[in-house]
């Protein structure tokens, strides 16, 4: 009796924790017409204003297409600029516009810097804890081979339809379907 009460309140936990994602999502797109990529991205580049299209990429840690196509919309919407470079007329930099600096003071704190401000403050046996059973979790869900962003994007708003497949799988074969799956945001 005692592990299927356990059971119940580690998957609503994880539960609680993804619908506080999605909720923190729908509300940033509906007040500020944002996705969270799209933010995480204008957040990069307007702490480090001149950027490359690599180097947000790695920066959000997004595959370069993934950036690419964020980057497309922001620039449709004149949130960011991109300009060639004086003498290296391959090389494209990415900056933060006027308006997107003002769009970005509007809209609240990413919520995974709310998360590691308040993981900061606790002790570090704490924050170890915290992280071996969380990485616990995913080993047992077998998920260990998955490479993922530290950003906390639900994937319905990032636009995937990847399914992970049954559990007869392989840790190793839901990696590799994985990566073959492209993210469109």
């Amino acid at each position: 009796m005692q592990n299927k009460q356990h059971e119940f309140r580690i998957l609503c936990a994880l539960r609680r924790i993804i619908r506080s994602v999605d909720i923190y999502s729908r509300k940033l797109h509906a007040e500020h017409g944002l996705t969270t990529p799209q933010l995480i991205c204008l957040s990069r580049l307007s702490e480090k204003n001149d950027m490359t299209l690599t180097e947000l990429s790695k920066a959000v840690n997004l595959s370069q297409s993934t950036t690419n196509g964020i980057v497309d919309r922001l620039e449709k919407r004149g949130l960011i600029l991109r300009t060639r470079d004086e003498t290296d007329r391959r090389k494209i930099h990415l900056t933060i516009s006027d308006t997107g600096l003002a769009l970005t003071a509007r809209t609240p704190s990413l919520l995974q810097d709310k998360l590691c401000n308040a993981l900061a403050a606790l002790p570090d046996e704490e924050q170890g804890a915290i992280t071996e059973s969380l990485e616990k979790i995913v080993h047992l869900m077998e998920l260990t081979g998955l490479d993922a962003s530290p950003n906390l994007l639900p994937s319905a708003q990032a636009g995937d339809d990847i399914k992970l497949p049954p559990n007869s799988q392989s840790p190793s074969e839901n990696s590799r379907l994985f990566e073959a799956a492209q993210i469109q945001t």
